[in-house]
């Protein structure tokens, strides 16, 4: 989707970090239920998207971690 960098850390959930595909949700911004109303999880589609730019931007091996003030990637 994207092509610039997208920092996995910067939001409360890292796949934030990528537009919604499904809702059309941009970085940063939860994804709705086609109601209109707050969705409870993100899209599948949101999720497989986080994860395919996660590996490209930090390789196979990275790993995301929760820590008590946020989010750290390990290589």
């Amino acid at each position: 989707m994207e092509s610039d960098p997208h920092d996995f850390t910067a939001y409360v959930h890292p796949v934030l970090a990528v537009g919604c595909p499904d809702c059309g949700k941009p970085i940063g911004v939860w994804c709705v239920r086609p109601s209109g109303h707050r969705a409870s999880g993100l899209h599948r589609s949101r999720r497989m998207e986080a994860d395919r730019v996660f590996i490209d931007q930090h390789g196979e091996n990275a790993a995301i971690n929760r820590t008590a003030d946020g989010w750290t990637i390990s290589k």
